[in-house]
């Protein structure tokens, strides 16, 4: 074998010094970018970022800390709201049936007949699911966040700002006596203790709005984007189907305008928890009068 050729040995060498350039090189850009905030693709180029979109309201898809884990498409749709809703009426109605009739009712039995029905109805759409779907927490919105607690409030408080001045708008209207809620009515003229009172309270600001909010805007709203339709066409069905249900055909629109704000509150957090909250700040205004009334702290 002859002597090695020296003009390879030199190659080899100044390919090994432009690699070990091209190395340092690319780290130093690396940091440089990093520095910069940049992103770095698989070539060691920066990646080109895209200008950030307008500062106000949600993305398609709602805020990325806010969308509830994705999975396979749930296999319930309207079916399965028609269920629930007609589960609700035929237990209001057999509840009314042996426990109510034509005799005056205690205030124990009227708190049944308002909370087991309602109850029973979201655990049923909860527990439907759990059977053709990927369970309460993908299908419905039911993830929490402490930004869902924050916008509850504030669209809470917007919903009383709003129906405060349009009750006693609406009552100026139509009278006092129209203007009344159905669970108004209901109660008006009981006395109970402020234990029961307190019940009574609790059923009315804390249970039933997380039960009606997993009915229409957790089933129901599920139902709507299931069928390709967005956030939009689901919230303008959901706060028309919840003012309905409610049976006040005088009183549908003044519940129009208290679904509007719980509804933003779906849209802008693409989560159940937020709608609830701010049901629940809605219905405490309510939920104080009665419990005053029913220890006759006030006149109902």
């Amino acid at each position: 074998m002859g002597d090695p050729d020296p003009g390879l040995d030199r190659r080899r060498y100044r390919g090994s010094l432009t690699g070990s350039v091209g190395e340092v090189g690319s780290a130093e850009g690396e940091q440089r970018a990093a520095a910069a905030g940049e992103m770095i693709g698989p070539t060691g180029s920066p990646v080109p970022q895209l200008p950030p979109g307008p500062g106000w309201g949600p993305p398609p898809d709602g805020p990325p800390d806010a969308r509830p884990p994705t999975g396979s498409p749930h296999r319930w749709g309207f079916g399965a709201y028609v269920l629930v809703e007609a589960l609700f009426l035929a237990v209001s109605v057999v509840i009314g049936y042996l426990f109510i009739g034509d005799a005056a009712p205690s205030v124990g039995i009227l708190v049944v007949g308002l909370a087991v029905p309602t109850l029973l109805a979201a655990g049923t759409a909860v527990l439907i699911t759990a059977l053709r779907g990927n369970g309460p927490r993908v299908d419905l919105g039911l993830t929490w966040s402490r930004r869902d607690l924050g916008v509850g409030l504030a669209l809470g408080l917007g919903s009383l700002a709003l129906t405060i001045p349009a009750s006693l708008v609406y009552a100026f209207v139509v009278g006092p006596d129209q203007a009344t809620s159905a669970v108004g009515q209901v109660f008006s003229g009981q006395h109970v203790g402020l234990l029961m009172a307190l019940f009574v309270f609790v059923v009315v600001v804390f249970v039933a709005p997380v039960c009606e909010e997993i009915v229409y805007r957790g089933l129901l709203w599920g139902a709507v984007e299931k069928h390709g339709a967005g956030r939009w066409p689901a919230f303008a069905l959901t706060t028309l189907l919840f003012a309905l249900a409610h049976f006040e055909l005088t009183r549908t629109p003044l519940l129009l305008v208290v679904a509007i704000p719980i509804g933003l509150a779906r849209v802008y957090t693409g989560r159940l928890p937020a709608s609830i909250v701010a049901h629940q700040v809605n219905n405490l205004l309510p939920g104080l009068v009665l419990l005053f009334a029913l220890t006759r702290a006030v006149p109902l």
